[in-house]
């Protein structure tokens, strides 16, 4: 960040090179492997094997190649998640004790998803989704009103993609991923008087970026299969100027332009599907995200001194691995389960309230029936686990001190999906 910059100006962010996590960077940070397909019921566990549905064309593209038809699939989710903050003995004691309420609640989501098969080796592809982002929203005025009072990131993609068996056990695949970003920030601002009200401050922008995802799927024998995936990073290059309200002249200066850039980090995913039995095959990943190059920052004012508006954040890259199984229990009844781990993108030390994220577990289970020669539906389950994620922050004067845990932190997914064989 350029604190010199005689405009007042920042530019934050760095590129993010995330190998191929199919699809990008899940759940260790602020992207999801849950769009209300199903591999939500196998935890994401062989997200860029599994190859049998519409799906494919945003966990792996190259996975087109397996579909004898044009398939259209919509999943629809809902998510609610539990995230409540508790204030300890070391928060400054003017802050008060409100403790904010649940920061998420029910959130919708889902996808559509549709490949079109040109010929047995050429297909193409198109998706709708959004995986990316986060939105919370506190109660006023709740002890982390100096921190954050709502904060919305949140990343809508369109999916074009294309794919062509070179070799009876090769395909390759590409997607471009054409993203619109909204970035949307309020904070309280203290104005350090007993009988005077806080004020406010806000951010709104929204940007477009574009970028890329490369597939790979070797077949390597009949029910045996390897799928890669490379996502390319997408540059969000946020900017506007903050807009600030009942607040003493002294803070107006910062109502200056702000250069939020981010980017939707690269990834790499390797998954694995074997069948093992007739009727039973097993699913696993293993994955890597390059969240320390994310770029994200937290805006508020803590103290008159400060240069800008902007506070940078640091991040750190996150692992994945999962394990799942399918098991085929009576004639078109298919059931799925699966686990997975993600590490933390940010250590207990730099976290805080507009991004209260840590490592997650995931559990989950599914199942998916025909109800005709053309349409499957299918339902799922997921539980992830946050546990607790401890906050200690200090930012100075105007923010003060805030400490205390997010504990028992778990988000539910439900997801319905259907896929219709044209």
């Amino acid at each position: 960040m350029d604190a010199s910059n005689s405009r007042g100006r920042v530019r934050l962010g760095a590129v993010l090179l995330v190998l191929a996590l199919a699809g990008r960077a899940r759940a260790g940070g602020i992207m999801l492997y849950e769009v209300g397909t199903p591999d939500l019921g196998l935890a994401a566990a062989g997200y860029a094997a599994r190859a049998q549905d519409a799906a494919t064309v945003l966990t792996n593209p190259a996975g087109m190649t397996r579909l004898d038809k044009t398939q259209f699939l919509f999943g629809g989710q809902l998510l609610y998640g539990s995230v409540q903050f508790t204030p300890n003995s070391q928060t400054t004691p003017s802050l008060g004790t409100n403790t904010g309420g649940n920061a998420i609640g029910f959130l919708p989501g889902g996808g559509a998803f549709f490949v079109w098969s040109a010929s047995e080796d050429l297909k193409a592809g198109f998706a709708v989704f959004s995986n990316f982002g986060l939105a919370l929203s506190y109660d006023a005025p709740w002890v982390g009103r100096y921190y954050v009072q709502s904060a919305t990131l949140i990343g809508l993609s369109m999916m074009p993609s294309v794919a062509y068996r070179v070799l009876p056990w090769l395909s390759l695949g590409a997607s471009a991923n054409i993203m619109f970003g909204v970035l949307k920030n309020e904070v309280a601002v203290n104005r350090l008087l007993p009988s005077a009200s806080d004020g406010t401050l806000k951010l709104d922008s929204n940007t477009w970026g574009i970028g890329a995802e490369l597939g790979v799927l070797f077949e390597i024998a009949k029910g045996s299969r390897i799928g890669a995936t490379y996502n390319t990073p997408i540059s969000l290059n946020f900017g506007a100027t903050p807009s600030l309200t009942n607040v003493p002249d002294v803070l107006l200066r910062f109502q200056t332009p702000l250069s939020l850039g981010m980017k939707n980090p690269q990834g790499l995913m390797v998954s694995l599907y074997q069948e093992v039995l007739p009727g039973l095959a097993l699913l696993a990943n293993v994955g890597w995200q390059n969240w320390s190059q994310f770029g994200k920052v937290d805006v508020q004012i803590a103290n008159e001194a400060q240069s800008s508006a902007a506070v940078n954040v640091n991040y750190k890259d996150t692992w994945h691995a999962a394990l799942g199984a399918q098991i085929q229990v009576a004639q078109g009844w298919l059931l799925s389960t699966g686990i997975s781990y993600d590490s933390s993108m940010v250590s207990d030390q730099q976290r805080g309230p507009a991004l209260p994220v840590g490592s997650a577990f995931r559990i989950a289970a599914g199942i998916q029936h025909p109800v005709s020669e053309s349409v499957e539906l299918g339902f799922a389950y997921e539980f992830l686990w946050g546990g607790s994620l401890p906050v200690d922050q200090q930012r100075g004067p105007l923010s003060g001190r805030l400490a205390g845990s997010y504990n028992n932190t778990n988000l539910n997914f439900f997801a319905l999906n259907v896929n219709w064989k044209l």
